[in-house]
């Protein structure tokens, strides 16, 4: 078995980062204990990456722009800068969320077609 490399361990972390703000995010205003416990899970986790931080709160408010848990997911990305994202990244991610945003809102020209029951896939006969 392989060890991942740096960019696959990166990824990695920022989906954690981003489970654990996700976690610690709430529908109210979180207690003091609560926003500091929550904070200080965020950067032992990030482990000094206030690159990945960065990336996970902007990733997070460009695409939560609009959305019906927008307050939810600002609450946690608003943790993430608490915990020290580099706000001279967050921009960057910001619009890198927006757009996959959009791009997710597009249809797939290479999305599979349904099959019914009792249809057969194009080019197999029929």
């Amino acid at each position: 078995m392989s060890t991942p490399s740096q960019p696959e361990r990166d990824h990695l972390l920022v989906s954690e980062i981003h489970g654990e703000a996700r976690h610690y995010a709430a529908r109210r205003e979180l207690t003091a204990d609560e926003h500091a416990a929550a904070v200080a899970a965020l950067r032992e986790l990030a482990g000094g990456r206030a690159d990945l931080l960065a990336e996970v709160a902007g990733l997070m408010e460009g695409v939560a722009e609009g959305q019906p848990n927008e307050s939810l997911i600002r609450q946690a990305a608003q943790l993430c800068r608490d915990a020290g994202a580099d706000p001279e990244l967050i921009r960057g991610w910001v619009e890198e969320g927006r757009r996959r945003r959009a791009d997710a809102g597009r249809a797939s020209f290479g999305a599979p077609r349904r099959i019914r029951p009792g249809q057969h896939p194009p080019g197999r006969g029929g």
